[in-house]
């Protein structure tokens, strides 16, 4: 670039913001007048949706608290997936955590197709849920709503599409084709520039009766061009005192709504000019009016404004649920009480620049209710033409300038024909080339039979895990299946090991499983299962064996092959429950001797040793009945601890209150003694 178009952007194409203040240009309403002499409409070319965009960055500067915003060519970031082209790294990166970027991802995985911002936009309208503004704030909340949000669109397009295929396309709506539609921009081109740089002015920013004279769209351009005001009122000249200012230059209003958050702003398209302490000329953006509000109504960790959460399962009657309708009541009537406030500044208004997301928040703006300001059917409405974040005033700021200045855009159109003859060629290359790896073949889809043994065997499994054992009995019956029903797919390894109820019995020792199954269902013993096993080879405790045993007993020799079965002699029940109780009786019989004997020996210990104690005392026994030398003498606890050991907690208790009563009789006798 030569250095006369270098000095052309440094003008007020572009501009220039001190570091210590809030100031923005406005370029599109104030560009330069040899720049407007030599503007031309530039049509687009089919290269040009892959041209590199050079926008301009955004820069934020945090130095002494205060923030500026600073603009430089700055190369674009782009978005494969969603088609979306970004000025910077950081705006890339918010959209990448937005609600948009991760649909478009799960419709890919899924092979559906993506969707544009606008259709996005639709479908959440559709859902009627609230987005909190896809902010890029990192909060645990922020990120619980979204993934809750895309998870109530994806659970309802997976209902819609199950119910009714043909009506998907309402939810989802296809890609468009590129080329359907009018672009965003409007670019133009300029002799003052070189042949591959264009200049691009945001659509949204004409009126409808502009962008019909699209062929004369330089004209309209240069019509809207407005002097630049004064920050100073006007002084009168007669007593010097300040005249009240009136503007007359155009207005627009720019407003946010969503998760409970709520910015509205009026701004004029004539920017102010002022001087500086240091006396260097600066724009500022001419605010009229400006309010935000908060309020608490997005459902924390679920996502989804507390009225959608009401239309779709209830109301719901705790604490939390109460504050959220009482805040979007009040926020609703804060919203229409200010929209009230502002009328004159609204209808004044040339364009309307609106973001309301869910259709709670657009009834909020656009009712119907009484007295209401905004009208769905005013041709003035837009949307603004690129991804916003929460409703602040920052953020109304930062889209008004990213509406209003200019965007400059650099093709190489040798590199790109270049590039497009070599995608065309690798096409036909890859179209008339057979593949190299067959496909993998779909899993071919289980028929009727199939999915009804697959939730039989779902069910079963289920009630022989849990022990049911009438309702497994009445499972078979009612639905007339065999005790040998084999389990479905067979092909998993669980399955091949334990194919039949009685082998899954047998395998997780369910002895009261397996005699039913045996006895009451008539299952056989001797199938076996994918390693040749029987199901008595696979119990692995001995009350799983005796229900086999028991079983054959009640059955007979003739009623199955007991030997291929591996099931050892018969055993009746009446001598196994004798035996088992027989078992149990001297097992507590042993544990009651074992507790006598131990609390005979630590009796005598504690005899022994209150005696040695007493002869201590009084003097008798050994002469000199002091330690031994070197004999370290133990305290009460670690005595305490020492007869206690290898005694049951019951036991301890029982000794030490025998302890305590021993002592208190000591103590009693001694004062009885004095």
């Amino acid at each position: 670039m030569s250095k006369a178009d270098a000095e052309l952007l440094k003008k007020p194409l572009y501009g220039e913001s001190s570091a210590n203040s809030q100031s923005w240009e406005t370029p599109v309403f104030d560009l330069p007048h040899e720049l407007l002499v030599t503007l031309q409409l530039k049509q687009p070319s089919p290269s040009q949706p892959h041209a590199q965009e050079v926008l301009l960055n955004r820069r934020t500067d945090a130095k002494d608290g205060d923030q500026s915003i600073r603009y430089a060519n700055f190369p674009s970031t782009s978005c494969v997936l969603c088609s979306g082209k970004f000025p910077d790294l950081q705006e890339q990166r918010r959209h990448v955590r937005s609600d948009w970027h991760n649909y478009n991802l799960k419709q890919k995985v899924r092979g559906h197709n993506t969707v544009t911002e606008t259709e996005f936009d639709k479908l959440m309208e559709d859902l009627d849920e609230s987005l909190s503004g896809s902010d890029s704030s990192d909060s645990d909340d922020d990120d619980d709503q979204k993934e809750s949000t895309l998870k109530a669109l994806l659970k309802k397009q997976a209902k819609i599409e199950h119910v009714e295929p043909k009506g998907l396309e309402e939810f989802s709506a296809k890609k468009p084709k590129r080329g359907a539609g009018k672009p965003p921009l409007i670019w133009f081109s300029t002799s003052l520039l070189p042949p591959n740089t264009s200049l691009g002015v945001y659509r949204a920013n004409f009126t409808a009766a502009e962008q019909e004279q699209e062929p004369d769209m330089v004209q309209v351009l240069r019509s809207k061009q407005l002097r630049p005001a004064q920050i100073k009122p006007p002084i009168d000249a007669s007593n010097g005192a300040p005249l009240p200012s009136v503007m007359t230059s155009p207005q627009i209003f720019l407003c946010m709504v969503g998760g409970g958050h709520f910015a509205g702003m009026i701004v004029s398209l004539a920017p102010k000019y002022g001087r500086k302490f240091s006396g260097v000329d600066e724009r500022q953006a001419t605010v009229l009016a400006h309010k935000t509000f908060h309020r608490y109504t997005t459902r924390r960790k679920q996502g989804g404004a507390q009225s959608s959460n009401d239309s779709a399962k209830g109301a719901a009657h705790s604490a939390g649920a109460s504050i959220r309708r009482y805040n979007e009541a009040a926020l609703e009537s804060e919203i229409r009480a200010l929209l009230t406030e502002w009328t004159d500044f609204i209808d004044k208004s040339q364009l309307i620049f609106v973001r309301a997301t869910g259709s709670s928040n657009r009834r909020t703006l656009f009712g119907p209710y009484d007295g209401q300001v905004l009208r769905q059917n005013d041709p003035r409405n837009r949307g603004f033409p690129f991804s916003t974040r929460r409703a602040t005033q920052a953020e109304l700021m930062r889209a008004f300038i990213e509406l209003t200045r200019v965007k400059i855009e650099e093709v190489d159109e040798v590199a790109l024909a270049a590039a497009a003859a070599a995608a065309a060629a690798e096409n036909t290359f890859t179209t008339t080339k057979p593949p190299s790896t067959p496909s993998k073949p779909a899993p071919p889809k289980p028929s009727k039979e199939e999915e009804e043994a697959i939730l039989h065997t779902t069910q079963l499994q289920a009630l022989i895990r849990r022990s049911k054992v009438p309702a497994l009995l009445s499972y078979l019956s009612s639905n007339s299946l065999t005790a040998d029903f084999k389990f479905h797919p067979r092909t998993t390894h669980a399955n091949h090991h334990a194919p039949t109820p009685l082998h899954l019995a047998a395998s997780i020792n369910s002895p009261a499983i397996a005699l039913a199954l045996l006895v009451k269902a008539g299952a056989d013993p001797a199938t076996p299962n994918g390693e040749a096993k029987p199901a008595f080879d696979l119990a692995g405790d001995r009350a799983t064996r005796d229900a086999f045993r028991v079983a054959r007993s009640e059955l007979g020799e003739d009623k199955w092959d007991w030997t291929a079965a591996h099931v050892p002699p018969p055993l009746a029940r009446a001598d196994a429950e004798e035996r088992d109780k027989r078992e149990k009786q001297e097992a507590e019989k042993a544990e009651a001797d074992r507790r006598k004997g131990e609390e005979e020996r630590l009796r005598k210990e504690e005899d022994a040793a209150v005696f040695k104690g007493g002869d201590s005392s009084t003097g008798s026994g050994k002469r000199g009945g002091g330690r031994a030398l070197g004999a370290v003498e133990k305290t009460g606890a670690e005595r305490r601890e020492e007869e206690g050991r290898g005694l049951t907690p019951e036991m301890r208790v029982r000794l030490e209150r025998e302890r305590r009563a021993r002592a208190a009789e000591v103590r009693m006798m001694a004062a009885a003694g004095r």
